[in-house]
């Protein structure tokens, strides 16, 4: 076993080699015995506003019964569409509770993509937070959606009215648009309501799907990947087996940064660490960093999750030195590379290892993390987790490649998603006999740690968040002065990357000014070019298709 599974002995001690991902048969059954365990303990603090097991428990249950009353049914779909706030586990929980596939929508998306996403899906519900309901207003009656669910940013948080304003103001830039959507109500209107009503019984099978985390692809088309219930249990239970010999029930902190409509905060924060009964103190923008380091310092954190561009930036602030790092045990670094200068340094300054990991949305996301006993290896993504396997194909996808050599990062284990919704085409291609094709190169050392050296070749990697050329340029080329159109990724010191196009103009009187205008009309902020080059022709292959690969290499 350890010949073929080489990274097994280099586990730390009490790190088992598999888990039982059928130790629940759906993700209810693990959400209900979180709150049978949990109820007195704190769950999710959001502002100072902090909320027990107990009550989110009895809210998600009444959040729930409500939706079942308007008629959706289990299997139906529901998008939540809102930054990290405390309505959020209480509608993700309660949409479970009823049966319902949960679509995590990104709150900043244009109309443009919030169409085709909820178009794809099939949703009929959505929850979502007032400063973006204008932008659904314009797209509505093209989608199946019938029931709409406002909240407010400060709905539950019992702050006086004009420091909710004054937070509105500061963290999202502006006041809430006027809109006008016929028929919705309020989050708190909706989970009073569902006092008069029961959640329904329904059966829920390990392999019936339960989320559809939308990511990009080679193609540039959006497609959903269909997570099943034991795709969710399995990686919560891989995750928690990894972290316990760290931490203790009921005692950890856990600051949660990163959005949890994001697979990583979503399985990581708001569903692994609560099966321990952490506290996860959500951070609703954490783009405004004094508010990160606010809530490091009213809490004793003892967990952090987050990405590169975020370590460097609290690194670089002014206020982050005067934080007592004193509980802090583990930083988990993923969703982009962990630059080594920065592990370093947040080391120095915090006492604490920052430990990458690696996952993709087709995994629940979790497959490889660094130890957190102070083994891991700077410059890896570490070791398979629990019950998953890892290999390293060669680029024709015939053989397994020696120790040491480059090839394509496959990964098999029960966390691998049951496909791409409605694309069984693009699943084949992507699953092939029970190996998920990463399309990531890598290597893997003889102890079985694992090192990435190239990505998908035209992805680019902004922040953390994907974004494929595709859809870029698909957006650009529609403006009428445009003739062609490139878009590659270029290094960016605060985002790993950001997105740079080249234009052929169709019209020689187009300027730069007014294109990335047009972007950001269609483009969620941090898909829109940074850099624009217009070029009087593009290079291209003997076919025709545009050489996206030379462009990088000037």
């Amino acid at each position: 076993m350890s010949e073929q599974l080489p990274w097994l002995q280099h586990y730390p001690k009490g790190i088992p080699a598999n888990i039982d991902a059928d130790a629940f048969s759906n993700v209810v059954g693990i959400i209900e015995d979180i709150f049978q365990k949990y109820g007195d303990s704190k769950a999710f603090s959001c502002m100072g506003k902090e909320l027990t097991y107990r009550q989110v428990d009895q809210q998600s249950r009444q959040f729930g019964a409500y939706l079942h009353s308007r008629g959706l049914q289990p299997g139906d779909k529901i998008a939540l569409m809102m930054p990290n706030l405390l309505q959020y586990p209480i509608a993700l929980y309660g949409a479970f509770r009823a049966g319902l596939v949960v679509v995590n929508t990104n709150p900043l998306y244009t109309p443009r993509e919030m169409k085709h996403q909820f178009n794809d899906s099939g949703v009929k519900a959505v929850v979502i937070a007032e400063n973006f309901a204008a932008n659904l207003e314009q797209i509505i009656k093209e989608t199946e959606i019938k029931t709409v669910i406002t909240t407010s940013i400060g709905e539950l948080l019992g702050f006086p009215k004009k420091l909710v304003v004054n937070f509105v103001v500061r963290t999202l830039k502006g006041m809430v648009p006027k809109y006008n959507i016929p028929n919705t109500v309020t989050f708190m209107e909706a989970v009073n309501q569902g006092r008069k009503f029961e959640l329904p019984e329904f059966e829920s099978h390990a392999d019936d799907v339960v989320a559809l985390q939308y990511t990009g692809g080679t193609t540039g088309v959006s497609k959903g990947a269909m997570l099943t219930n034991r795709n969710l249990v399995a990686n919560m239970m891989q995750i928690r087996a990894w972290m316990m010999p760290q931490l203790k029930e009921r005692e950890e902190v856990a600051l949660c940064p990163l959005p949890l409509y994001h697979i990583f905060a979503f399985t990581v924060n708001c569903m692994a660490l609560s099966s321990i009964g952490s506290l996860n103190v959500l951070v609703t923008n954490a783009r405004d960093l004094g508010s990160v380091i606010g809530a490091m310092k009213s809490y004793p954190i003892t967990l952090m999750t987050g990405v590169n561009t975020l370590f460097n930036a609290l690194l670089n602030h002014k206020d982050f030195g005067t934080v007592d790092f004193t509980p802090l045990k583990i930083t988990v670094g993923g969703a982009m590379a962990i630059q080594k200068s920065v592990a370093e340094r947040w080391q120095q300054v915090t006492g604490c290892v920052l430990s990458e990991g690696y996952g993709m949305t087709e995994a629940s996301p979790v497959v490889t993390t660094n130890p957190l006993d102070g083994t891991g290896r700077i410059g890896t993504i570490g070791l398979p987790i629990p019950s998953t396997n890892v290999r390293i194909w060669d680029e024709d996808r015939k053989v397994v490649c020696a120790t040491g050599e480059v090839g394509e990062i496959q990964v098999q284990g029960p966390q691998v998603m049951k496909g791409y919704y409605n694309r069984p085409d693009e699943t084949d291609k992507t699953v092939r006999d029970g190996w998920l094709c990463t399309g990531d190169m890598g290597m893997m050392d003889p102890e079985g740690f694992v090192k990435i050296v190239d990505r998908k070749k035209d992805m680019i990697l902004v922040s953390g968040f994907n974004v494929y050329p595709n859809e870029i340029e698909d957006v650009v080329a529609s403006h009428e002065k445009v003739l062609e159109v490139a878009a590659v990724g270029i290094a960016d010191d605060k985002s790993g990357e950001v997105v740079k196009i080249f234009v052929v103009k169709k019209d020689k009187s187009l300027k730069e000014k007014e294109l990335v205008e047009y972007c950001r009309e269609n483009l969620t902020g941090y898909k829109v070019p940074k850099a624009v080059e217009f070029r009087d022709e593009l290079p291209k292959t003997n076919v025709g298709k545009i050489l996206r690969r030379a462009l990088r290499e000037e």
